[in-house]
Parts: C-alpha cells; structure tokens; sequence
C-alpha cells in the first residue's frame, strides 16, 4: 500500500497512455477475427460524419480495419511506450478476435495467443496493462441478431467473453475495466459506438433514428453485464481491481440564473453521474426515475437485476476528460451557439481546439474534486488529449507543442487536485500513439507522441516517428510529474 503525500504525485502512480483495438489494433481479418460495429464504419472528416454499413461497400475506405497496424507493430510500439517509462499501458481486447460472432461457445486460439504476447511485452518493461473489455467493438453478429445490447442475451455473451480473458490472463492483468465511456449510451450517438442497437440501419452514425426506450433498456442490460463481471472477478480473482469507465463532460451554468443553475444540474446528473451512480453505488439514483417518466421509458428489469446490481460495485473509477461545456436556458444563446462534441453552450472564456473542442484544463481539478467527493474510491484519467493537425518536417521531426501545452496544463491541475486531497492513481492520455478518430473516424485528427505514416486516403507506410511531445513526456514520468516545462 502506497502512502499517499497530497504535495506530490503517489510513488505508484500509474503513468502510460491510452489506446482501443477498434482504432489501434488493424488487422480486422486475420488469424479469425470476426467484424465489429467499428469494422462496418467509414472515415469521415471534422465537416463530413462517418458512416455506418450493413456490406462492405468496394472503394470505401473502412479505417478501423487497418488503423495504425498495432496488431503486426506491438513489438516495436510497446518497446516505444517503454523508452518514455510508461508504468501502465491501457488498452483494449477486440471482442472479435476472440469470439468472432460473439456467439461461440469456444474462444479462438489465435485471437487468445495474441494478446498472451502483448501482455509479455508489457511485462517484460515491468508496465501494467489496463485492460478495458469492450470499448466500442460490439460483434457485428450481434446488433444483427439482437440489436446489440438491446437482447438480454447479450449479457450470457460477455460473460462468456470474460470468463474466458479473464482466465486466460490472470497473471498477466490485474486491472481491468468493463466497458469504455458506458456512459455514451445515454446519448443518441452511443446507439453506433457502445449500444450496436442499430440493426438494419445503413447510413450517417450522426443519423441514426433515436429510440431512448432502447437505449437505457441497452444500457441496463450493459448495467447488469458490468456488476456481473466484477462479481465473479472478485470471488475468482481477488487479485484483480475492477473499474467502471465515463466520458466526464463537465458542465457549467452560462449564468447565475437559477434556471441555468437547475438545468446544468439535470443535464449533469444524467449525462455524468447517472451511470457511475450505479456502477459505484450499487443501485438506480433517485433522480432518474422523473426523467424516465418525463421521457416515458420503462426499464424491464428481471428478478435479481437489482441485487446483481448491488453485488458488482467496482474498486476504481475511470474517466475521459477533454472538454467543459456551458448550458444555458435562453433560447436565443442556444440558437446562436455550435458547442463541443457533447452539445452545450461554448464558454466565452476558454480556447478551443481544430476541433471545436473547448480546452478547460482547471475544470479537470474542478471535476476531479466533484468525483472523490461523491466516490470516495481511487480515481484515474485514462483519456485526455488533443486532437490535432501534426506537420511533419522535411528531416522527419514533428514540432508539437501545442500539445505539450495542453498536457502540461492539465499535469497541473491534477496535482491541484492531489494536494485538494484526491485520490488520483493514474493518468494515461488518450491515444499515446496516433491512431484514428472515434468520432470522425480520421487520421488527420492526430494526437500521440508517436507520428504514424498514415493517411486519410489509406496511403502510408505506417512508421513510428517521435514527436517533441514525445521527449517531453518521458521528462515528466521520470520525475513523476515535477518536471513540466
């Protein structure tokens, strides 16, 4: 057990970065992996939204299939994480490498062997792997049987899935998180990233038609899925530590009207404490019941859901953190106002990035205090960064320092917030090594230490070149947050 000094980082604090196989991993096909929700998307731009398939469509580039070649460069990129000292390295399995349908009753070797290397590599650096079982890479099979989550079935299906990682790697992972930013599926675009309750559709993942009764019935059943991993890795495993995963979109009132003030209030609850509610407190919050009647959703719940509930609260909380956003009540400030990624009111006070995405690096303490007040259990940013436009130099170098300004500010207020008395364990910004957008599904939206020769055409020979950023980082792990500038 570390003993915590609110002055400084802890000793064990876990440094690294952050990846997903759907964005990272390449290699959709191979050795018998069988197609995600993210393998059936196209790429898009920050002015054109990507789209979703139901066939492969000849001369459409799916991005995801080969993304940025982790699958044949794991090697090489974990030995990259390693020279920058990274003490954990967060990624995720691809649920079709090792269940291609999601429906077998058998894991596939090779998808099994794969990640046993992987998790050697780490090991051999002595970095931990965080591991998020499902993060956006929902079995095709499955939204076409079942509509995704929105079958009750599903959850045998993860289960499966987890029983078997679980066994697999138990001496090769201790942490461990369910599902990545659960917490999307309280919004319409959470249907095509998290949900897969998009059977039938083709089309714009900005188009898909909304149905909320599905979704946060979907998302109870990811409820229950998630409490009943954790129960059976602790009564399994008790080496393991469980955590949830949240997008953190901090919300601030536009004014002091207390109209604004109830409506940030409401708009946070659902979209930021609803679902860690549940995941750490064990049971539906009392808020959600008026907005489940204001919005005529009916939660189907089976004998027992409630107390699988109770059962499978985690040990950690994880989030993402790029944004803050402002919510105002006047009509005529929303009518004139294009906001970040999340929606909201932009804030007159902040900068924002290429991608509109306002940059609040005090409102990450800000958040951090709010989530240890109401938790009480360690937490951990596991995504945060910016996206951006990379120039790579005629002598191969990439001048990013805007990048290391946005990190550094935000290294900041995370100490602020140790010293406010946080319990903070880690920090692994999102997508150490370029990889491609989530939200886009482009390759021009940039934000690793790592540059990867790779193009929103399909062209590139996908080398790793160091970034400034790259250099500056390892200054920062190896004196545990004290060196910055």
């Amino acid at each position: 057990m570390c003993i915590r000094d609110r002055n400084t980082f802890r000793k064990d604090f876990l440094w690294g970065g952050a990846t997903a196989a759907n964005q990272y991993e390449g290699a959709w096909d191979v050795d018998g992996k069988g197609p995600s929700v993210s393998d059936m998307c196209t790429n898009g731009s920050h002015t054109t939204p990507k789209r979703v398939t139901r066939e492969f469509e000849e001369g459409t580039l799916y991005p995801s299939r080969e993304a940025t070649d982790f699958y044949h460069h794991y090697a090489e990129d974990i030995a990259l994480a390693a020279e920058m000292g990274f003490k954990c390295f967060r990624m995720s399995i691809a649920w079709t490498r090792i269940f291609p349908t999601g429906m077998e009753k058998e894991p596939n070797e090779a998808g099994l062997a794969f990640y046993d290397k992987v998790f050697e590599e780490c090991r051999k650096y002595d970095m931990e792997p965080l591991v998020t079982i499902s993060h956006y890479e929902m079995p095709y099979a499955l939204v076409e049987k079942c509509n995704g989550w929105e079958g009750r079935e599903c959850i045998e299906y993860y289960m499966n899935y987890c029983k078997a990682i679980f066994e697999r790697y138990k001496d090769k992972v201790t942490y461990w998180l369910t599902f990545n930013e659960i917490n999307s599926g309280t919004m319409p675009m959470g249907a095509v990233l998290s949900l897969g309750t998009i059977k039938g559709y083709s089309g714009s993942v900005m188009e898909v038609p909304d149905n909320p009764q599905v979704r946060f019935q979907a998302l109870h059943h990811q409820f229950v899925a998630s409490a009943m991993a954790v129960k059976y890795a602790h009564d399994n495993y008790p080496q393991f530590k469980m955590g949830n995963m949240c997008i953190f979109a901090t919300m601030y009132p536009y004014t002091c009207n207390p109209d604004d003030v109830i409506e940030t209030q409401k708009q946070m609850q659902m979209m930021n404490w609803f679902t860690s509610d549940i995941h750490v407190r064990g049971y539906y919050p009392s808020y959600s019941e008026r907005f489940f009647e204001e919005n005529n959703i009916v939660i189907k719940k089976e004998d027992g859901d409630d107390e699988i509930l109770k059962n499978g609260t985690v040990d950690f909380y994880t989030f993402s953190y790029y944004m803050t956003n402002c919510v105002s009540t006047d009509p005529e400030v929303t009518a004139n106002s294009s906001g970040n990624l999340m929606g909201g009111v932009k804030n007159p006070y902040l900068k924002a990035s290429d991608w509109g995405w306002q940059i609040d690096p005090k409102g990450l303490r800000y958040t951090l205090n709010e989530l240890y007040g109401r938790y009480q259990i360690p937490l951990m940013v596991v995504e945060n960064g910016l996206g951006a436009y990379d120039k790579l130099e005629e002598d191969g170098s990439i001048h990013d320092s805007y990048r290391i300004d946005y990190l550094r500010e935000h290294i900041r207020e995370m100490k602020e917030a140790v010293k406010d008395g946080v319990d903070l364990m880690g920090y692994t910004p999102w997508g150490w090594i370029d990889v491609v957008s989530a939200s886009t599904g482009e390759m021009a939206k940039r934000y690793g230490f790592v540059y990867v020769d790779k193009y929103d055409d399909g062209t590139g020979d996908l080398g790793r070149r160091r970034k400034d950023s790259f250099y500056w980082y390892k200054k920062v792990i190896a004196s545990n947050g004290e060196e910055l500038d």
